[in-house]
């Protein structure tokens, strides 16, 4: 008779058991300075979806004699999607509009002087399903910094819909770290405890 531990690739070296997947609804978001304020746990709260960084090199092609040489080029950090929800006290996007204002005020036409006065950080962690506050049921985070919002959608109104109304934000960021079990795996560097250093950015 079957057990679960035949249920898999039967691989040399090892059983055919597999292994328990992360679940996509199991996340968090947080945030570090949005909008030079200390409510990102309000943001947090309502995030809808999230997607996770993706990394893309450039290609440096080497002629020779006969053939070509490909090297690994620089490196960018594509665009990560937010989407939240937008509340009838609009909290969140009260938040998101500080943001935007610290980037560039619309009214004024006036930005700040550099980055580093309205950057912010962002942390996506993939949760066990435990209900814990601290790290204990964190399977991995990704920190972003260097983070602003380039881009944003406000959502829909429409007469036919039960839905409600989300915005989606576009976030670009300038680096990033991969962090399982107290190390980023991109760097093989260890993480202080809420300093994310191995992704330190200025700007």
């Amino acid at each position: 008779m079957a057990v679960i531990t035949n249920f898999g690739v039967p691989v040399s070296g090892g059983g055919e058991s597999t292994l328990m997947p992360k679940l996509q609804y199991r996340f968090r978001v947080k945030f570090t300075n949005l909008g030079n304020s200390n409510n990102g746990a309000l943001v947090t709260k309502n995030v809808i979806s999230v997607t996770r960084p993706a990394l893309d090199h450039e290609d440096v092609t080497i002629d020779v004699y006969n053939s070509k040489i490909r090297l690994a080029g620089k490196h960018t950090w594509q665009d990560i999607t937010l989407v939240v929800r937008d509340d009838v006290n609009s909290d969140v996007i009260k938040e998101l509009g500080n943001q935007l204002s610290n980037q560039v005020n619309h009214a004024t036409q006036s930005s700040s002087k550099s980055g580093s006065s309205y950057k912010f950080k962002m942390e996506i962690e993939t949760l066990d399903g435990a209900h814990d506050e601290g790290d204990a049921g964190v399977l991995d985070k990704w920190e972003l910094v260097g983070c602003f919002i380039p881009s944003i959608q406000y959502g829909d109104l429409n007469y036919s819909s039960s839905e409600f109304v989300q915005c989606t934000i576009t976030i670009r960021y300038d680096n990033a770290a991969h962090v399982i079990e107290g190390a980023d795996k991109l760097s093989g560097v260890a993480i202080t405890a809420g300093t994310g250093d191995s992704a330190s950015s200025r700007g």
